[in-house]
């Protein structure tokens, strides 16, 4: 069937003009599922244990490592609770995929021996470096933890003010009495 513009370009007696090209599709990486975050974290995780046998790594890198990989895999599972599109999710995703394994990979490419000894920022070491950094990246694995599970804990407190309420009394049975003997 010809286009307005073709029955337009017959009856005028001009040539067609050229369709103007639809711009190249642009392929966009994909999202990591949750399978693929919790395989990047266990392969992280084989890659220090094999760098910590090889003593490419010392102990204080690859327990700050499993650390982070522990919070991480018990955040994956919650991921929905932040919201896929949020800061959290993305910083998480970009720790897993990003973040841990580029400072690991740039402090495993130095000699040891340079990296463990020879000042390279304001009087650090490499290895100095990498353990600020593995801090920083487990106490903002640990807020987004925190933030993941705070919808199911206020939803806990809010459902224990909902029986008190409805049934009376609290049971006490979930105080602590450290200390004071028997009531």
């Amino acid at each position: 069937m010809a286009s307005l513009r073709d029955l337009i370009a017959a009856v005028t007696g001009r040539p067609r003009r050229a369709e103007p090209e639809s711009p190249p599709a642009v392929e966009l990486p994909s999202v990591p599922t949750s399978d693929d975050l919790r395989r990047s974290v266990d392969r992280i995780e084989a890659e220090i244990a094999v760098a910590a046998r090889e003593n490419r790594v010392p102990d204080l890198v690859a327990s700050r490592v499993r650390r982070i990989c522990a919070t991480i895999r018990d955040t994956v599972p919650r991921l929905d609770q932040l919201g896929g599109g949020t800061r959290d999710a993305h910083s998480l995703m970009a720790t897993v995929t990003s973040y841990l394994p580029e400072a690991l990979g740039t402090y495993l490419r130095l000699p040891r021996s340079y990296a463990d000894r020879r000042p390279i920022d304001r009087g650090k070491t490499a290895l100095m470096v990498l353990v600020d950094q593995l801090d920083l990246l487990a106490a903002t694995m640990d807020d987004i933890f925190e933030a993941a599970c705070r919808a199911d804990a206020e939803a806990l407190v809010a459902h224990g003010r909902f029986l008190e309420e409805k049934f009376g009394h609290p049971s006490g049975g979930g105080e602590l009495n450290l200390g004071e003997g028997p009531r």
